[in-house]
């Protein structure tokens, strides 16, 4: 993409060990190079994190030169534990999400899409079963081992696929740290690590101040429901069991890639009172005072027991909308005003 966006911007591959090994004893060097581009012109410099002392020369050839750079990465861990220059005020932050249907057209399908993912390195792969087998492993030593965000590997390998099981499920770190075998101050650093790394993800309950008590803990998402499943390495035809996780951790990346991309909303929570265990909205989106309630169901036909979370935050204030996507095929809408939308409605 940055290929595509910036062809005739002079890029800088930080993954070139020769040219990393370089700039981590000689930052002056990276500086030498620049300085050679004409002012104005765009400087790509990739994996960024791997060096996060080239950001202070950043810096100053943006002031000095007025260069413009596109600075890539796949973590903010380094640059955040470092003290780096983060270039306040002087650069925008933008990621690049896995496809939604409206990159992918006529070739995306839901359930590849469950079973797989959509990160385009796995979508177009001859073999995305192997693509994301490799993925996962690469993670762990690439990202983890050889950046040495971890002391202790085989702890972290552990802890993965058992926050594998917590996707679209209410974050219990004691649990997880439990069946991982690891501290509970250990697990709130390896799921740190996974947000930092842009793996996984925490959505916060809301607190309406109703009549109920909500429950308070966070939920965890995976980015990708592909990663999420090799790390488990459950790669095969997705269970019954799996299909209701898969399918609203699907819904929450749409939301979120469509809210990060389009500024659909500007804060976002789950709903759920402490009082009733069975009853949930999994979205609650909000822009200014008005906000939008969506719950989704992997399956085909909608029952009173799939609107029960819809109806009971009814009375919430500014709420302007209820939306029940599901896999079925019709469109419908409630006596009390619920909209039910099959999936093709929703991400249309």
């Amino acid at each position: 993409w940055v290929r595509v966006a910036f062809p005739d911007a002079h890029r800088i591959d930080l993954l070139d060990e020769a040219l990393y090994h370089r700039y981590l004893a000689q930052p002056a060097a990276f500086a030498d190079e620049v300085r050679a581009r004409p002012p104005g012109s765009t400087v790509c410099v990739d994996e960024i994190q791997r060096v996060p002392s080239l950001l202070n020369e950043v810096h100053r050839f943006i002031e000095e030169r007025q260069l413009r750079f596109v600075l890539c990465g796949s973590s903010a861990r380094k640059l955040k534990q470092h003290g780096t220059n983060l270039l306040a005020g002087r650069a925008l932050r933008r990621q690049l999400h896995p496809f939604v249907p409206a990159e992918l057209g006529r070739t995306f399908d839901l359930d590849t899409a469950l079973a797989f993912g959509t990160l385009p390195v796995v979508w177009k792969a001859s073999s995305r079963k192997e693509a994301l087998v490799a993925y996962a492993h690469m993670y762990l030593r690439e990202e983890i081992q050889a950046e040495a965000l971890v002391r202790n590997l085989p702890g972290f390998a552990r802890f993965l696929p058992v926050a594998a099981l917590f996707h679209g499920q209410t974050l219990n770190t004691a649990s997880l740290a439990r069946d991982a075998e690891v501290a509970r101050t250990t697990v709130n650093g390896y799921i740190e690590i996974l947000e930092d790394t842009l793996l996984a993800f925490r959505l916060p309950a809301f607190e309406a101040r109703m009549r109920v008590r909500e429950k308070k803990h966070p939920k965890l998402y995976w980015v990708d429901a592909g990663i999420m499943r090799a790390v488990r390495r459950q790669l095969g035809p997705p269970s019954a069991q799996e299909r209701g996780a898969l399918f609203e951790g699907w819904i929450a990346n749409l939301l979120r890639i469509h809210g990060d991309y389009q500024e659909l909303f500007d804060e976002w929570f789950y709903w759920a009172p402490a009082e009733a265990a069975r009853t949930e909205v999994d979205f609650l989106l909000t822009r200014g005072r008005e906000r939008l309630a969506v719950e989704a169901k992997s399956s085909e036909r909608v029952g009173p027991e799939d609107l029960r979370g819809l109806r009971a935050i009814a009375g919430l204030p500014g709420l302007v909308r209820r939306v029940l996507v599901h896999r079925g095929p019709r469109r419908m809408k409630t006596p009390d005003g619920i909209d039910v939308l099959p999936i093709a409605a929703f991400h249309a």
